[in-house]
């Protein structure tokens, strides 16, 4: 028998605790095992210890199931896909910066129907799933739903990003013609979009889908719209663009030019 969704989502939501407690018993410690991957980017024993355990749950609870991770690749065959970050915000974590957490989604048939972001070095969590909403923890209060902002000007909007590099040329028209700019960096730009504190947030390149896949169901399920820089599905688009919808196409433009 399939799984339903609010099963799978309090299958992910447990896989999360899982994560949080490998995750912050490595984090901050003197004796972290750091390595570099083929493009550079750090990888840790706390990632693949992490990622290991989530696909050994996931071997046991839904067997069946593909899994496809930062780490590990790709394994098994089936349109049920739990797509697994296990660190997003590595270089955070590495440097005892608290901005990092572990992604955890679920894709059927390429369309995300589960998403949860677990950062336990900030006490929070969102999660999603499609026609549940979309939801946040902070510290383990009670949870509140999620709402994009109503801002409709460009102008008046607020924007979130990870760091220059790559569209130094672009980012000064967007800083121009926006109200205020942050690099909250990874996941957070977006969840803050979820949250309506944010209106828009932009990562323009190298993107996994192990990077986006999480946080579509929840922009989406709090309103927003979460697309490529091109305007395409995010989910294989290597890029991540999102809004409280109303300024969605306006910001496209701005990429685009």
């Amino acid at each position: 028998m399939t799984p339903d969704s609010a099963s799978d989502l309090e299958l992910a939501l447990s896989m999360a605790d899982t994560a949080d407690a490998i995750t912050m018993a490595h984090f901050l410690s003197l004796h972290l095992v750091i390595d570099t991957k083929p493009d550079l980017t750090p990888v840790t024993e706390a990632d693949r210890h992490c990622e290991q355990t989530l696909r050994k749950i996931l071997n046991e609870q839904r067997p069946t199931d593909a899994v496809l991770g930062e780490e590990f690749g790709v394994t098994g065959d089936s349109n049920r896909q739990w797509i697994i970050d296990p660190i997003d915000g590595t270089k955070n974590y590495v440097r005892g910066v608290p901005v990092w957490a572990t992604l955890i989604a679920l894709a059927l048939d390429d369309e995300v129907v589960i998403g949860v972001v677990s950062a336990p070095a900030l006490g929070r969590r969102w999660w999603a799933r499609v026609g549940g909403g979309a939801w946040q923890s902070t510290f383990g209060a009670p949870a509140t739903s999620l709402r994009v902002s109503s801002v409709h000007s460009i102008a008046d909007a607020s924007l979130s990003y990870s760091d220059s590099v790559g569209w130094e040329n672009a980012l000064p028209k967007l800083v121009a013609a926006t109200w205020r700019q942050r690099a909250y960096g990874d996941f957070w730009s977006h969840m803050l979009v979820a949250e309506g504190a944010v209106d828009l947030s932009v990562e323009p390149a190298d993107l996994g889908p192990w990077d986006v896949a999480a946080l579509i169901p929840i922009v989406t399920e709090a309103g927003g719209t979460i697309t490529a820089i091109d305007g395409t599905p995010v989910l294989r688009g290597e890029s991540a663009v999102a809004s409280n919808g109303l300024l969605h196409q306006d910001l496209l433009r701005l990429l685009a030019d």
